[in-house]
C-alpha cells in the first residue's frame, strides 16, 4: 500500500523540445501536471531529472513552474538516474523507499533508472499515464520490461485515491477539485 510519508516523486527528462513529440504529448503533460499537484498536496518530496539539459533544453515550462516550487532539476549525462550521484544522494536522504516514476521515454530514461532503483530495493511503481516515448510501441515495450524487473504499474487517479484512502476532510475535497 503507498503511503505518503514513505513515497518519493521522480521526474524523468521531461524537457525542450523532446517532450513535444511524445505519443500524446498533451494528454502527459496533463497527467504530469495532476501528479506534480498530488504529490504537492500530499506533501511527497519531488526529484526532477534532466538529460544534459545545455544539449536538449530544460524542463517544460508548464512543468517547470510548478516543480520549481519543490526544488531544483538534477542535471545527469547517464539515461539512468542512479548513476547520478547527486540524484541517489538526494534520494538517499528523502529515506523512503516507495518510488512514485514518471517521465520520458518509457523504454530509455524511465526503464533504465526503474532497473536500477529496484536493484537497490526500491519499491517502484511507475504511473503508466505519466510516462511516454515517441511511439506508443517504445512505451509499451518499456512498461512490459519494467514489470518484468518488478515494478508495479498504476496510474496517477489510482496512486492519488490510494495516498488519501478515505472520502472525507479537507485534503479529499483539494483532491477532488485536482482530478476534475
Amino acid at each position: 500500500m503507498l503511503k505518503p510519508e514513505e513515497c518519493v516523486l521522480v521526474i524523468v527528462d521531461v524537457q525542450g523540445k523532446l517532450a513535444q513529440i511524445m505519443d500524446n504529448s498533451a494528454k502527459l503533460h496533463q497527467q504530469l501536471s495532476t501528479l506534480i499537484q498530488g504529490a504537492q498536496l500530499f506533501e511527497i518530496p519531488i526529484l526532477w531529472l534532466e538529460q544534459l539539459p545545455a544539449k536538449l533544453g530544460s524542463t517544460t515550462e508548464e512543468l517547470k513552474t510548478l516543480l520549481e516550487k519543490t526544488g531544483s532539476p538534477i542535471a545527469k549525462q547517464h539515461f539512468s538516474g542512479w548513476y547520478c550521484d547527486e540524484f541517489a544522494n538526494a534520494l538517499t536522504q528523502t529515506r523512503r523507499k516507495q518510488v512514485l516514476l514518471a517521465g520520458i521515454e518509457t523504454h530509455v530514461c524511465v526503464y533504465q533508472t526503474c532497473r536500477d532503483l529496484l536493484d537497490q530495493h526500491y519499491s517502484v511503481h511507475v504511473v503508466a499515464d505519466a510516462v511516454s516515448s515517441r511511439s506508443v510501441d517504445n512505451k509499451q515495450l518499456g512498461i512490459q520490461m519494467m514489470t518484468a524487473k518488478g515494478a508495479t504499474l498504476t496510474n496517477v487517479e489510482s496512486l492519488l485515491f490510494e495516498l488519501q484512502h478515505e472520502a472525507q476532510g479537507d485534503r479529499f475535497k483539494a483532491l477532488i477539485k485536482l482530478i476534475k
